[in-house]
């Protein structure tokens, strides 16, 4: 479960454009792509919006239009984080034209998988006026299935 392993042993090139110890930011400008992948088991809101916000300005700079979250190491599921992340961020990179998203669960957690298709019903009926449904949301199991489709 490691982004910059895969990317590599799929012969892909690929720019490193941020790493923290909680998360790393990947470009695939062949695939006008970009993947963050959160390295720790659970990572606090305040660093989650970090991340974010740097991902962000990298998707409007470089106008990225298709997103990679990989979730493979995350062991704890935040509400309020998701929240945010659907509410405001991804808003926020719709306008920028930012619509296909593809996201990779821990594997084999079958009580985090569904505590998010959860999480994500709660959001989208507290939230009417939402823009989830024009987005292309879709889960694989492993990058080259992300970056492929």
């Amino acid at each position: 479960m490691n982004v910059e392993k895969d990317l590599t042993d799929l012969g892909l090139q690929f720019d490193k454009l941020h790493e923290k110890k909680y998360g790393v930011i990947f470009l695939l400008k062949d695939y006008n792509t970009i993947i963050c992948e959160l390295t720790l088991d659970y990572v606090p809101i305040e660093k989650f919006k970090k991340i974010f916000g740097v991902l962000g300005e990298f998707i409007k700079e470089h106008k990225v239009e298709k997103f990679i979250f990989d979730k493979r190491h995350l062991q704890t599921f935040h509400q309020p984080s998701m929240e945010w992340y659907f509410l405001d961020w991804k808003k926020e990179m719709f306008e920028y034209g930012m619509k296909i998203h593809r996201k990779i669960l821990p594997p084999g957690d079958l009580w985090f998988k569904e505590a998010v298709l959860a999480g994500r019903v709660q959001i989208m009926a507290n939230n009417p006026d939402n823009i989830i449904d024009q987005l292309d949301i879709q889960y694989r199991d492993s990058i080259e299935e992300a970056i492929k489709d």
